[in-house]
């Protein structure tokens, strides 16, 4: 097996002052060519052994460091953050993350109204013999941060309205129609009650006065039969007048 160098150069610039250009050698090796396949079958007499390192075993990732030079970049990033806010905006640095490629993000804290748990953030990366690199600026939010809520789409918006708005249409008119339920019982016993006492005020002077007849047990309809009995004896009396 041979090993084989070779460079290739990326030009990676960015548009802050503080960029750089860098050159990144990258070391590849050749495949090792195949010797052609044998007739003859070899001979083996027990497995391969297998090769566990360390941190498999263990199961643990290697620990992240973050390179001294990115740490110390302060002013480097603080120059990224004045070029995308007022220097006022930017307030103390409140701590760093690592990345696994080895990029360092730069947090500060940051000064404007309604944006509590947010940070100014400028990610910085740095190669073998060259300065620190900005990546980027941002302003990203942190743990408990105040958050806008999650957009939800117009048409799914107007929907829910129109819902809610059928729902409480439908209530509004249970309610109405219990109440109006509730008003017709209450007049209905009224006139009731109102009846009662008018026939309990009654009596055979009131029918005198007034010129109606009174009743006896056995009437029909409120028709007096003695009176159709009179009116009937009388006819027949008439008949037999005529007859003589």
């Amino acid at each position: 097996m041979t090993w084989r160098s070779w460079s290739r150069t990326s030009s990676s610039c960015s548009t802050r002052s503080a960029a750089t250009c860098v050159t990144v050698t990258i070391r590849t090796r050749d495949r090792a060519r195949r010797s052609p396949r044998s007739c003859a079958r070899s001979p083996m007499n027990s497995t391969p052994e297998s090769v566990d390192s360390g941190a498999d075993a263990e199961g643990e990732a290697p620990a992240l460091v973050a390179d001294d030079r990115l740490l110390a970049a302060h002013d480097l990033a603080l120059s990224a953050l004045r070029e995308i806010t007022p220097a006022a905006t930017i307030g103390e640095p409140a701590g760093y993350t690592v990345e696994a490629d080895g990029v360092v993000s730069l947090r500060f804290a940051t000064t404007m109204e309604g944006y509590p748990g947010w940070f100014w953030t400028v990610s910085l990366a740095v190669v073998d013999d060259a300065e620190p690199t900005v990546l980027e600026a941002e302003l990203l939010p942190g743990e408990g941060a105040l958050l806008a809520p999650e957009w939800v789409p117009w048409a799914v918006r107007l929907a829910e309205y129109q819902a809610a708005q059928a729902a409480l249409a439908a209530e509004r008119g249970v309610e109405a129609e219990d109440a109006e339920g509730v008003d017709d019982d209450e007049s209905d016993e009224e006139l009731d009650d109102d009846d009662l006492d008018d026939v309990d005020d009654l009596d055979a002077a009131d029918f005198d006065d007034d010129g109606s007849p009174i009743l006896h047990a056995g009437d029909v309809d409120g028709v007096d039969i003695d009176v159709l009995d009179d009116d009937s004896d009388e006819d027949e009396d008439e008949d037999e007048d005529d007859e003589d």
